[in-house]
């Protein structure tokens, strides 16, 4: 059998802006229906939600059913959970708390076999297609996309560095955790930090590398956008629901609920 295409990888330079979402709720039927909505991305995360490997597993099945690329954040930069997610047929890893170029070579070390990397080999698993793949070995790479994720003043200070380094296909700025940084816990919003994310954007432009973000609500992804960011992902699953249902409780009670009517995202 013929391996995977990796379309996110090759939809960062043909298909800018793309618009994703992230998978909150854990759920394989949520990732389903949303992969058949029109998103373009789901981010399937190990870091902030209780998926263990069975359970991300099955959420890349359900999403490769659908039109939707899956991007899987891992909870750290560890080798030995990237192995494990690259064997489960993982294609995008997102690589938080990136805060040196060294930490993103070994990001990258991760994802490919010797002699260029470190992942461990075994032949029969997801991503081969179970031992299907010819050549399987010394092909994977070219489908395997690496991002690197900025969030802190630091990172950010370091930005060319990362985009330079061979193997890291794209960045993408954590807001939430840039702005708890900067002293603006909880405020995305601050003058302050939309500027220092206007400048992430445009440095990323000026160097070539696809730079991606997540927003709230449709208009700061709007703001995004203009800014330049070639990939955005709105709140999330549970983000969606929440504001929803607080939208129908309100006009049925006749006054606003006690949860925020706009949806909310992961940062």
């Amino acid at each position: 059998m013929d391996m995977p295409k990796n379309a996110f990888k090759r939809d960062l330079a043909r298909k800018p802006p793309m618009i994703g979402t992230w998978i909150m709720s854990g759920g394989t039927v949520t990732a389903e229906a949303l992969g058949c909505v029109g998103f373009d991305f789901l981010v399937v995360d190990m870091e902030h939600v209780p998926l263990d490997f069975e359970r991300t597993h099955a959420t890349l099945q359900a999403i490769a059913g659908t039109p939707a690329s899956a991007v899987t954040r891992v909870p750290w930069n560890d080798p030995v959970t990237v192995k494990r997610a690259l064997d489960l047929g993982a294609q995008t890893l997102m690589f938080p708390m990136i805060q040196s170029a060294a930490e993103a070579k070994a990001a990258v070390a991760a994802t490919r076999y010797p002699p260029r990397g470190m992942r461990g080999i075994a032949a029969v698993h997801r991503a081969s297609r179970y031992g299907t793949v010819p050549n399987y070995l010394k092909t994977a790479e070219s489908e395997i996309c690496v991002i690197a994720q900025i969030e802190t003043p630091e990172a950010l200070a370091k930005l060319e560095e990362y985009a330079a380094v061979d193997g890291v296909d794209a960045l993408f700025v954590g807001p939430g955790d840039l702005s708890g940084a900067m002293g603006h816990l909880g405020d995305i919003a601050n003058p302050k930090v939309q500027a220092a994310l206007a400048d992430a954007a445009r440095r990323a432009q000026a160097v070539g590398k696809p730079c991606g973000i997540v927003g709230p609500n449709p208009d700061m992804v709007k703001s995004f956008l203009a800014m330049g960011y070639g990939y955005v992902a709105i709140a999330s699953d549970m983000g969606m629901m929440v504001g929803r249902a607080t939208e129908f409780l309100g006009a049925l009670r006749g006054a606003p609920a006690a949860a925020p009517a706009k949806p909310s995202g992961p940062y």
